[in-house]
């Protein structure tokens, strides 16, 4: 008789494989852009400000991406999002300049705007709370595991179909993800977090955004660092180093292969404290702490030092290190508003939204400016600092209480 998998698990699997597909589609203009930068005739800093465009409707749509998610349930925005995602793929292999490039990009972050807010009301509902940690780290780690095939997978594709062909691969990728959603979310778009919870109710937006505010300015300053990785990495190693378009992917990719050991560390890491300790808190914000902190010491060698081994391990152990805030920081909205999951999600990743609006935009023009990656990467450290400092302003230990708010 074979063994029958648990719904939860099922649902977990999926999500794991839609944050995988989302960071493919994100890191793979940054693995072209050499490319894409030669053909279109563009700066860094307009190509950075393509790279932002992905984040203004990113930003917005967490917030009505939370909502859509409370309201109408996981199984219709996310099929929504996995189409708009998939289009918006396949037009950035026709774009012809500056202009539909920055449009391509712009309707990717509509698309996925609302995946992440509403991926955690789906763990809200699915996951027991004990193993919510470790839901978002592995299906983050999933999303690194994105990260660290994409710069090899696309070197190889353009080897055979040029950049743009490799785009219109990609597209044909996500709509493998739709099938297998609608078969684990069927019958189950009403369900609720917790065995006994009350019907929905209006959000409490203000109250909510209150509350919320902490850790918002908490995911900006990991935010901006992510972005930077994500957007620049791979052009880091081809100028820097002078790298062809497969050596900077090499590198690359070993350098987002270690978040994804981040991520599942921090995952286990914080649900491990909080049943040793009992004390949430502490298992939410120690783990955050640690990253931040290990992020900027492990960032100094990169500023100070022009060789390629030592930039190549010492910028992996700085991803590995900011990879730890993950599983904890996404984890807070659920142990402060578990019936506004997604609401409460969409308000702290705003701030990873807002960081994505002016990190890869600001990355570039300082570099154009200077001539320099040193500046860039310093504004990044002191963000770190900063965010460590704000780590200890959460409180998950708290939960949200909304009845008068109504």
């Amino acid at each position: 008789m074979p063994m029958k998998i648990p719904a939860a698990s099922k649902v977990l699997l999926v999500l794991c494989l839609l944050y995988l597909i989302l960071y493919i589609d994100r890191v793979n203009i940054s693995t072209s852009a050499p490319l894409i930068k030669a053909e279109l005739g563009l700066t860094n800093g307009q190509l950075g400000l393509a790279f932002s465009a992905f984040a203004y409707p990113y930003a917005f749509f967490q917030l009505v991406g939370g909502w859509l998610g409370d309201r109408f349930g996981p199984r219709r925005v996310l099929l929504v999002s996995g189409v708009v995602v998939t289009l918006a793929t396949l037009a950035t292999g026709f774009v012809g300049g500056l202009g539909s490039l920055i449009a391509a990009r712009f309707a990717l972050g509509l698309g996925e705007g609302a995946t992440f807010p509403t991926a955690t009301r789906a763990m809200a509902a699915w996951i027991p709370e004990a193993r919510w940690g470790f839901a978002q780290g592995i299906t983050h780690s999933a999303a690194r595991v994105g990260n660290a095939l994409t710069p090899p997978i696309v070197a190889l594709l353009v080897g055979y179909v040029s950049w743009r062909g490799s785009f219109l691969v990609f597209a044909a990728f996500n709509l493998l993800w739709i099938v297998p959603w609608l078969w684990v979310s069927r019958g189950e778009t009403r369900r609720r977090a917790g065995k006994d919870a009350p019907a929905r109710r209006a959000t409490p937006w203000w109250a909510l955004a209150r509350r919320m505010l902490p850790v918002t300015a908490v995911d900006f300053c990991y935010g901006w660092t992510l972005w930077l990785f994500l957007s620049w990495i791979p052009s880091f190693f081809f100028d820097t180093f002078h790298l062809d378009l497969k050596g900077s992917a090499l590198f690359s990719s070993g350098v987002f292969t270690a978040g994804v050991v981040g991520d599942l560390v921090g995952g286990l890491a914080t649900d491990r404290i909080w049943k040793r300790t009992g004390r949430l808190a502490l298992a939410r914000r120690s783990v955050i702490t640690v990253g931040f902190l290990g992020a900027f010491c492990f960032l100094v060698p990169v500023v100070l030092i022009h060789d390629l081994t030592i930039d190549a391990v010492f910028l992996s152990l700085a991803f590995f290190s900011a990879e730890l805030i993950v599983a904890p920081i996404w984890s807070v909205p659920m142990d402060i508003a578990p019936q506004h999951a997604g609401s409460a999600s969409g308000l702290m990743n705003l701030g990873f939204g807002i960081a994505g609006i002016v990190s890869p935009s600001c990355f570039g023009l300082l570099i154009d400016l200077t001539g320099s990656w040193t500046i860039p990467f310093g504004v990044s450290m002191a963000l770190l600092l900063a965010g460590a400092a704000l780590a200890g302003l959460m409180r998950p230990d708290r939960r949200f209480e909304d009845s008068a708010a109504y």
